[in-house]
């Protein structure tokens, strides 16, 4: 159905056509009218007006509109029309050389007419708001290990580790065709590359407890994890032929699978549990029940393998039209390319390149001597050692040939008693740092009158003078310590100390030279 606009637009070209062949009649104008809903009069016009100035649109009218200085003008208020609208007035009050500032009424049909939903939220608050109101582009449907995505989440949970509270962090792989988790691996602190190399191995190996699943996937898309990115990880994948495709930053559109995955957790599970760090707050901040225990390491972990579990055999994403993500991995034919164990011994592990010879002390790897029961008898044949990364417990050793002998594990690790007490050491030590260092900026803190006007602010706290010469000399004492740490100030003479006296000044001295007469 034609507006009055867009008839107009369709109708005069064909109407000026016939008027020019002088073959316009009424007849044609009435039934342009009756098609666009406007009288036969105003068709007329419409003509008429097309005769004389030659253009089929009608004159458009000078209107207000918003301009790369309005733009900015956003941005500074945050997206508020009636701040910009306030400022617009007081700018046309102090230079009477602009023009009048249009109504508030007036901006806002120019707000709502020239810039977009997206727009508008971008310039009162950032990239982010925009970019909720951009469309996004689905992939086309693919088959199982044709893609898999993989990401970081740090969990919204504070748990309990050798009584400490921290925040884990999960690294996951998961299928973007049948949205099966092939890979898990849980981290109490910031992950690294290990941490992905232990979730890609689950994910290689098609055993339990994500099994079926897993294999060779055609490819993998990450964000630009610098762990991802590693020499380690990139080396391991690209023996199997396997790319990583690097996505640009902060661009989770790009990885949509992983991103619903880190939100549906969140949502499924970690909002349940406690210490939840975004639980509703009462007045001030404080949750309902600030003194909630904690879950265990161990528990949490626990919790989330049983919900992935859950999710790849009990959950019915809305994509599968009711099916598993592992029913749908089973009902795909596609074939899979499996990785032999013997590669998978190999998998992920970083190697100096150099040989190292097997003594009666076992083999010596950074200084260390790691034994295993295997090694007996075999002293003297030359071996190849390669370790995970930031794993110096144990390691692998490789025949010169490529053959995985076993494990190794450090001869004189230290017990378990011996490492907590290293730790609580290193802990007392850090918390003896931290108080010192937030007693120095309380001594530090400048603090400052509040004020009514736009005057300087007057300093707090007032000093004596002796106060101010006392701080100096102590402040110069501990410069001069600092520079030589060997400097020990003087002390009072003490009163029974002989003091030595000093010649008259009229009185000749007898060891001074005599003068040349």
């Amino acid at each position: 159905m034609f507006t009055a606009r867009t008839g107009r637009l369709a109708a005069l070209p064909r109407l000026l056509s016939l008027d020019q062949s002088g073959e316009l009649t009424s007849a044609h104008v009435k039934l342009v009218a009756t098609a666009v809903g406007r009288s036969e009069r105003a068709v007329w016009r419409w003509v008429a007006e097309a005769r004389a100035t030659g253009h089929v649109d009608a004159a458009s009218r000078t209107r207000f509109r918003v301009t790369p200085e309005l733009r900015r003008l956003l941005v500074v208020w945050g997206g508020n029309a009636s701040a910009v609208h306030r400022e617009l007035k007081q700018r046309a009050l102090d230079e009477p050389r602009l023009p009048a500032a249009p109504s508030l009424s007036t901006l806002h049909r120019a707000l709502r007419r020239d810039l977009t939903p997206g727009e508008r939220a971008g310039l009162a608050k950032g990239e982010a708001a925009r970019r909720a109101f951009d469309v996004f582009g689905q992939r086309p449907p693919a088959h199982r290990n044709a893609a898999w995505e993989g990401d970081h989440k740090c969990v919204p949970v504070r748990v309990l580790l050798e009584d400490q509270l921290v925040q884990p962090w999960v690294t996951w792989f998961i299928d973007c065709h049948t949205k099966v988790i092939t890979g898990v691996a849980v981290t109490p602190h910031a992950p690294s590359a290990d941490a992905v190399l232990a979730a890609l191995r689950m994910a290689l190996d098609r055993a339990d407890p994500f099994g079926p699943a897993g294999g060779l996937p055609g490819l993998i898309r990450v964000d630009r994890g610098k762990e991802f990115l590693c020499a380690t990880v990139a080396s391991a994948l690209g023996a199997f032929a396997v790319p990583v495709v690097d996505l640009p930053a902060y661009s989770p559109h790009l990885k949509g699978t992983i991103e619903a995955l880190n939100g549906a957790v969140e949502d499924m599970l970690f909002v349940s549990m406690p210490r939840y760090v975004h639980r509703q707050t009462l007045t001030g901040g404080r949750t309902a029940d600030p003194d909630e225990p904690a879950l265990t390491f161990e528990a949490f972990v626990e919790l989330l393998l049983k919900w992935v579990h859950w999710w790849n055999t009990e959950h019915q994403p809305r994509a599968l039209g009711g099916r598993t993500p592992m029913q749908a991995w089973s009902c795909d034919p596609t074939p899979l390319h499996d990785v032999a164990a013997e590669q998978l011994a190999h998998f992920g592990l970083a190697d100096d390149g150099r040989t190292r010879t097997i003594t009666t002390q076992g083999v010596q790897w950074r200084n260390r001597h790691y034994i295993a029961p295997w090694m007996v008898g075999q002293a003297g044949v030359r071996v190849a050692v390669r370790h995970l990364p930031h794993h110096d417990l144990a390691i692998e050793v490789f025949g010169l040939d490529g053959v995985h002998l076993g494990s190794a594990v450090l001869a004189e690790a230290a017990s378990e008693e011996q490492v907590s007490k290293v730790r609580k050491a290193r802990t007392s030590k850090a918390r003896r740092l931290r108080a010192d260092m937030k007693a120095a900026a309380r001594l530090r803190r400048e603090r400052f009158e509040a004020v009514t006007t736009a005057t300087p602010p007057e300093r707090l706290g007032a000093l004596t003078e002796a106060e101010a010469e006392a701080e100096l000399a102590a402040s110069d004492a501990t410069d001069l310590r600092r520079a030589d740490p060997g400097y020990i100030p003087h002390q009072p003479v003490p009163d029974g100390w002989a003091r030595p006296v000093l010649p008259a000044a009229d009185e000749p001295d007898d060891n001074a030279p005599e003068e040349n007469a």
